[in-house]
């Protein structure tokens, strides 16, 4: 998928309700199936999911706040962020007096309607703008929420690549906002993008990859709960998440810090402009991966991280914020990740008393006329000296420097050579 390709399935889910659970989140599984075959798994209401339960469903159809007059001045049909997520039905008239509590406002970005949930708590609320808020008259009030909260389920969708290795890498992102562009759509339509290309690969891939589309927090704790006895599986993982900002890449290493996808992310990143935070037991669903009964290789993917930029769970983070050259970016990076993961191997160099005389090999002369020939030279010679059984070829990469695609043509090079084997 190109970034424009990218762009427009975000445009195409983002007017739809979603929520931790509900219709919203299935018809956004239905979109994204066709694009992906997905395995789709519904876990009912009540259903103990480690030290959670999964809560009620939550649908809506309708909400509204009508003035004397009969306008709606507060219209879910507008926007989905007008409701507070999860809010209890009701039907009434109120004074503005009474409603003022129920009333969420951003009084510093004071044209922008703010995102807000009550997922565990039964009550309601309406999200509107300051300068909205300013212009109400004192009412009466007709209020409308046609919801429902009831026994139902909770739904989590996966995609997998299938490897020549039962080990699995993972990418996980959250389908549980409503109308916000980058924090939830564009990491969804990269990672689309990313199994498609997974998929479209000509080899079977060494490893296998697991995407996963589900709500944040109780989605993550559900599949946990349901893969307890293979997780162990899991060789790396990334969530995916704000993937379509203009700010630099954010890596932030799992909880280990020194995996191989912290290494390997930290890698690629090297040559562009990025940033690298440590692991914390806050944000998106690394921190459930982490947790320190799973500790899983788990690091997190964003550009600007959550809460770093002025749109962030407002109204803001609509389409127009999310760029699609910037989601071709992230797509880069993570193809290149994938890349590295794939052919990371570790070798023994079975001439390891002094250098081998690589001209009389051929692999001097194979290099004449190459552009990057002092590049491909030193890479031979980094993997000569490293392949002690010890290091990786990412080990490699990341002390020499290079670029692993670099270290891993001369690795190549030398194995046909018969100077080095791969570490069974």
């Amino acid at each position: 998928m190109t970034g424009e390709e990218m762009h427009a399935l975000v445009e195409r889910l983002y007017p739809i309700c979603r929520s931790i659970t509900g219709d919203g989140v299935r018809r956004t599984l239905e979109i994204i199936g066709e694009h992906l075959p997905l395995t789709v798994t519904e876990v009912p209401t009540g259903t103990e999911v480690l030290d959670w339960t999964v809560p009620k469903e939550w649908n809506i159809r309708d909400a509204y706040v009508k003035d004397p007059s009969g306008r709606r001045v507060i219209d879910f049909r507008e926007s989905n962020l007008h409701v507070v997520g999860y809010s209890v039905p009701v039907s009434g008239t109120y004074t503005l007096e009474e409603l003022r509590p129920r009333l969420h406002t951003l009084p510093d970005q004071p044209d922008l309607v703010p995102y807000r949930t009550g997922y565990y708590a039964e009550t309601w609320g309406f999200c509107l703008s300051q300068n909205t808020l300013d212009g109400l008259g004192d009412g009466p009030y007709e209020v409308l929420i046609d919801s429902t909260l009831a026994e139902g389920s909770l739904t989590v969708a996966e995609h997998v690549v299938p490897g020549r290795l039962p080990d699995e890498v993972v990418i996980s992102c959250h389908v549980c906002h409503p109308s916000l562009a980058n924090d939830n759509l564009a990491g969804v339509a990269v990672a689309v993008a990313l199994a498609g290309a997974l998929a479209g690969r000509l080899e079977e891939p060494r490893h296998t990859y697991r995407f996963l589309f589900m709500p944040g927090t109780i989605g993550a704790i559900t599949w946990l709960a349901l893969n307890r006895e293979r997780v162990h599986l899991v060789a790396a993982g990334l969530t995916l998440a704000c993937a379509g900002d203009r700010g630099a890449l954010t890596y932030k290493r799992s909880r280990r810090g020194d995996a191989e996808i912290d290494r390997a992310v930290t890698h690629v990143l090297r040559g562009r402009p990025h940033r690298v935070l440590d692991f914390s037991p806050y944000g998106y669903d690394e921190r459930q991966f982490c947790s320190p009964g799973f500790d899983l290789p788990f690091g997190g993917l964003t550009r600007t991280p959550y809460a770093g930029y002025p749109e962030y769970h407002t109204s803001g983070d609509n389409p127009g914020f999310v760029a699609p050259e910037a989601m071709e970016d992230t797509l880069d990076a993570l193809v290149q990740v994938v890349e590295v993961l794939e052919g990371n191997r570790t070798y023994l160099n079975l001439s390891p008393y002094g250098e081998p005389q690589l001209g009389r090999r051929g692999l001097y002369g194979a290099l004449g006329g190459r552009s990057d020939t002092k590049q491909a030279q030193m890479a031979m010679l980094w993997v000569l000296n490293l392949s002690d059984g010890e290091h990786s070829l990412l080990d490699i990469a990341r002390r020499s420097e290079l670029p692993f695609a670099a270290v891993e043509g001369a690795a190549q090079a030398l194995l046909e050579a018969g100077l080095v084997k791969e570490k069974a």
